[in-house]
């Protein structure tokens, strides 16, 4: 018998002879030469098809972490950001034909369609503390390459940068993430806190709060700037939930008190009231019956939420929670110590949630073990990573030391390693967020021209 024209089998096809498992180079090539072809003829019918037939985040193995972690995959890349325009371009191509073969309504249609189906980005930002600086320079990267998501999410620290970012419209953001700017706004806190003390107080993060974030709703930052502002708050008392006050769900609550809530961590800051706008423009209580704490205690990463309510489902976490920054590990590395803390972590964590109900019942009546008890089980177990995960250069930071007060110059050279770190991931980013964000453009385009001439036609027939 000879073997000599025998071939073994492909077993590993799927790996696109690219070097990279996890990515299927054959089919992006194939939808890319088809996208094209599609254009280049021009039929609306046929383009619609096409995306009717759906376009996914993780086409292939796209996303895949691999892909953007070493060098050698240029080739990869290139395809990847060859394909994601080539779509951009057809969605723009659609957007643009006449309305003699597609009116703006069926566009709206289609677009709030594919929003739907392809799903959108959110950007969450941890309890921080004195880091808080970290998340300003990660949203700068973003917006200064034009990739800042229009879901962001905040608790504690992280609710005050989510609120500066969500409350000012691109022009004014572009203005205030200068390095100038910020060092003048650090500057002017920095003078307004209490002396002779290294540590924050409620009546410091109130004065930052009032610094940085105007006196508006949720709903009035929406309109504002098209970005949803979602900020995390826990109860003060033992048998309420937690809640991600946003637009859609707590138009009318107030931000800086929100922030406040979100900000006040047990044992140091008191609890707060939420207010919210009234029917005549007054500051009204907010479920006065209820007070609210630091958001991370419960939320540092709502993810579930945001999934649920904005249909977010890819996720970048900006992770630099004091409290556990030490411990966490990206979920896409690899290797012998990653897999044993990985799974110390997760026995950790089911045995904490398996032993917590019957701790729990022993000192429920036991005030306030029973609300440090709750405290402790849900820091213990919640996920604090994501889809993307930016973390700072310095991972091991003093628990104790995250409400210190740190000088402007400190703050700036914060800023400036979130803007590294997240510069890192840029590559995969733009590649899993860009279509989301055109499809989120266009809707947004096209809802403000069918307000606007439904304006016109209001104004014509009054006329």
């Amino acid at each position: 018998m000879k073997f000599d024209n025998l071939q073994a089998p492909d077993f590993f096809g799927w790996i696109g002879h690219r070097g990279v498992r996890s990515f299927d180079h054959d089919i992006i090539k194939s939808r890319l030469d088809e996208l094209k072809a599609l254009r280049k003829r021009g039929n609306a019918n046929e383009l619609l098809y096409y995306f009717s037939e759906g376009i996914h985040g993780n086409m292939a193995g796209m996303g895949a972490p691999e892909i953007y972690e070493s060098n050698d995959n240029h080739e990869a890349y290139d395809l990847i950001k060859s394909y994601v325009d080539e779509i951009s371009l057809g969605l723009t191509q659609i957007a643009g034909l006449p309305a003699s073969i597609m009116s703006d309504t069926a566009k709206l249609s289609f677009f709030q369609r594919s929003s739907q189906a392809y799903g959108r980005c959110a950007l969450m930002l941890s309890g921080a503390g004195a880091m808080a600086p970290f998340h300003l320079g990660v949203c700068k990267s973003l917006a200064f390459q034009g990739l800042l998501p229009k879901v962001i999410s905040g608790s504690s620290g992280g609710a005050i940068i989510a609120a500066i970012i969500c409350s000012r419209n691109d022009a004014e953001l572009s203005t205030l993430l200068q390095s100038a700017k910020l060092s003048e706004m650090f500057n002017l806190v920095h003078a307004a806190y209490e002396q002779d003390t290294n540590l924050l107080s409620g009546e410091d993060v109130s004065k930052i709060i009032s610094a940085w974030i105007p006196d508006i709703t949720f709903a009035e930052a929406f309109e504002r700037t098209g970005r949803h502002l979602c900020i995390s708050v826990a109860p003060a008392e033992l048998h309420q939930q937690s809640r991600t006050l946003n637009s859609v769900t707590t138009p009318n609550v107030l931000l800086r008190e929100s922030i406040q809530a979100s900000c006040a961590v047990p044992g140091f800051m008191e609890p707060v009231k939420l207010m919210a706008r009234g029917i005549e423009g007054d500051r009204v209580p907010y479920v006065s019956s209820r007070s609210w704490i630091d958001g991370s205690v419960t939320d540092d990463l709502p993810a579930s939420r945001l999934r649920r309510i904005f249909g977010c489902n890819f996720f970048i976490a900006s992770q630099t929670n004091p409290m556990i920054l030490w411990s966490v590990q990206d979920p896409n590395s690899r290797g012998p110590v990653s897999d044993w803390l990985d799974f110390w972590q997760s026995a950790s964590k089911e045995w904490v949630k398996a032993f917590y109900p019957a701790a729990q019942q022993m000192v429920q009546n036991v005030y306030p073990v029973n609300l440090m008890m709750r405290m402790y089980s849900t820091i213990l177990t919640q996920d604090y990573t994501a889809d993307v995960n930016i973390l700072p250069t310095q991972k091991f930071v003093n628990p104790n030391a995250m409400l210190e007060i740190i000088a402007p110059q400190a703050a700036l050279e914060l800023v400036k390693d979130g803007e590294a770190n997240c510069w890192r991931q840029i590559r995969r980013i733009r590649n899993c967020i860009q279509i989301g964000l055109k499809i989120d453009s266009l809707v947004a385009e096209l809802t403000d021209n069918s307000e606007a001439n439904t304006s016109e036609r209001v104004l014509g027939g009054g006329g």
